[in-house]
């Protein structure tokens, strides 16, 4: 089998909830980082891509079932490039990746465009659809943006509390307080501001309707702001606006080939894929499931936590982030500090469908920029299921 290599990697900013990409179809925006990553390797011919992966969380509205068609579509690329959209909820665009990067594996493509999209803003309301025409009684609208909807009464309760809910279960279980929730969710917005002030960010953000960087991010956010806020879950909870990621909307795009597609591509790989992991676990500690999907990728990439020099983990929640962070360093993992040292999610936002390449992309350039070889990119998915996958640097592994 071959290797599976990153060969470029772009995301729009992400955007606020009603914010600056309120007025973008999730469609449009994977349209524009489909364009911007192919605008990264202009010797490509679109003919040469074998396939898109794209991830996408709701799919209920203008995401129109099979996004990943329609964004290649409207992105220009020919109508004989085969698209599939992959649902693995928050870790749809990393599973997209994933499935591309095993493709290539086996020789089954040489070139595949992966990403993913959400539009939270967008996301529409739905009506459950009767079972006879004319139902007498009434029926309630109900919001496709995140989390459990239309549930079947079948499912244990304990399975389907909302996402805070469960946070604050793992917060218990965990013994984290508040404040280092707080303390971490001060931190990414700090490493996020520095990142775009540093430049970190020009290359891998394309600007979209006039926004030219993450409009979530508050570099003037102290532990004292944090703490005046009410809890959002418990009225005696520790989670709140300033410690959970935000409502997003945005897109990523990575390119993927063989070490053959180079020449094709027209530009050197920034990254390997070493390894990949998914894990599951009950619903409810959805949180936790990166730390055995990063335990399983390192396996299969050959390597222990004690070789890797930076980590990026999707911060759904301080307080799950925390609890991955704190299991990995009993596990080897040599310094906390190697965690999203660009920021994170909490700052950045999370789109559902996109986070995973973002995560992916931020890991291969801060491997290039530390000079390090070994990095994690992982992500907790909703209903119990984590992703991680292993990247190496070929400029430091040669």
């Amino acid at each position: 089998m071959s290797s599976a290599f990153l060969y470029a990697a772009v995301r729009t900013p992400f955007g606020r909830y009603n914010g600056a990409l309120s007025d973008e179809r999730p469609d449009d925006l994977s349209a524009t980082a489909v364009n911007a990553v192919l605008a990264q390797a202009p010797s490509l011919a679109p003919t040469a891509i074998d396939e898109v992966v794209w991830g996408n969380a709701n799919g209920a509205g203008e995401d129109n079932r099979n996004i990943g068609r329609m964004a290649a579509l409207l992105a220009g690329l020919p109508t004989s490039v085969p698209a599939t959209t992959v649902n693995r909820l928050c870790g749809s665009g990393l599973d997209a990746a994933m499935i591309g990067s095993r493709a290539i594996e086996t020789g089954d493509a040489a070139v595949v465009l992966a990403g993913g999209a959400e539009s939270m803003t967008r996301a529409p309301w739905v009506l459950p659809k009767p079972s006879r025409a004319f139902p007498a009684g009434d029926v309630t609208a109900v919001s496709t943006t995140l989390g459990w909807r239309l549930v079947n009464p079948r499912m244990p309760k304990e399975w389907t509390v909302p996402l805070g809910e469960c946070n604050e279960q793992l917060r218990e279980r965990f013994g984290i307080s508040r404040e280092r929730q707080d303390e971490f969710a001060v931190r990414s917005h700090r490493l996020a501001h520095q990142a775009w002030q540093d430049g970190f960010y020009d290359t891998l953000v394309t600007p979209v309707a006039g926004l030219l960087r993450d409009e979530g991010i508050r570099p003037d956010s102290t532990t004292e702001k944090l703490a005046a806020l009410k809890p959002s879950f418990r009225p005696d909870g520790t989670i709140t606006p300033g410690n959970a990621s935000p409502l997003s909307d945005g897109a990523s795009a990575v390119l993927l080939g063989s070490e053959a597609a180079a020449a094709a591509v027209g530009r050197d790989p920034l990254a390997r894929i070493a390894g990949r992991g998914a894990a599951a676990l009950d619903p409810q500690d959805f949180g936790y499931a990166p730390v055995e999907a990063a335990g399983r990728a390192l396996a299969r990439a050959g390597i222990t936590w004690d070789q890797v020099g930076a980590v990026e983990l999707n911060e759904a929640f301080a307080v799950q982030s925390l609890a991955c962070v704190d299991a990995w360093l009993k596990d080897g993992l040599r310094d906390p500090g190697v965690v999203n040292q660009r920021g994170g999610a909490l700052a950045i936002g999370h789109p559902l469908g996109a986070s995973g390449g973002r995560v992916l992309a931020t890991l291969a350039a801060v491997l290039e920029e530390r000079g390090e070889r070994y990095g994690v990119a992982a992500i907790c998915i909703g209903v119990g299921q984590g992703l991680a996958v292993v990247l190496e640097n070929p400029e430091v592994s040669k």
